[in-house]
């Protein structure tokens, strides 16, 4: 059976694919590893990147000896997912990435990292702060900087940009229609700039991939890799 590879987002987790596992899995073996310092996983003590996240999907396939494998990326797991197509383009079949965002710079990075604040959060947003919690133990507090650090490191060297169109595989660009972190325009030009690519704009549809309606997803996914 086909290798699928789920890759969830930054604080994100794989349990928030079990909505599509069932029907993902008639097609395929579902494979879905957790970025380092995520669930249960160890915060590596030299810090994460997007770097370390794209070999840890390089270890991960070959740990597990998957070839021609298939890719769906929410989010930065969109971003892991094309980083490590460009390096090992023998090895991914095709990738779906939903909600990526492409535009980093070192201002947007900064924007975005300054709301990964622990204290903020506990004290604006304490459901998140549960949420986080519960998905990552006690450590969500370090993790929360650990990614601000990513962010900033991928807004002052981001490995797509100007690499685009060296990625052959068959991709598709997914963006919700009211995504407050990722602009229709970005997915477009990414689409554009990929010489084989496909773009889906998911209506009445918001960033975190709990939001997003299964059904329409799953939809989405096998019109795109012919399944019936």
């Amino acid at each position: 059976m086909l290798n699928l590879i789920l890759l969830h987002g930054a604080l994100g987790h794989s349990d928030l694919f079990n909505p599509y596992v069932k029907a993902l899995s008639q097609y395929f073996t579902i494979h879905t590893p957790l970025f380092s310092g995520h669930g249960t996983t160890d915060l590596p003590a030299d810090g994460i990147s997007i770097e370390k996240y794209t070999q840890e999907v390089s270890d991960y396939c070959k740990e597990n000896s998957l070839t021609d494998v298939h890719i769906l990326g929410h989010s930065m797991g969109g971003y892991a997912a094309l980083c490590y197509a460009m390096k090992n383009p023998e090895n991914v079949h095709s990738i779906v990435t939903l909600g990526t965002k492409f535009e980093w710079t070192e201002e947007q990075a900064l924007k975005e990292s300054k709301m990964l604040n622990p204290d903020v959060i506990l004290e604006k947003v304490p459901q998140y702060a549960k949420l986080l919690e519960a998905q990552h133990g006690s450590k969500w507090k370090q993790l929360l900087p650990a990614i601000a650090d990513l962010m900033v490191n991928l807004g002052k060297n981001p490995p797509l940009e100007n690499n685009l169109a060296t990625i052959a595989t068959p991709v598709q660009i997914m963006v919700g229609d009211q995504d407050n972190m990722v602009t229709i325009e970005e997915s477009q030009k990414v689409y554009r700039s990929l010489p084989n690519a496909k773009l889906a704009v998911l209506p009445d549809t918001k960033h975190p991939i709990d939001k997003v309606r299964p059904d329409l997803l799953v939809s989405l996914i096998k019109d795109f890799w012919n399944l019936s």
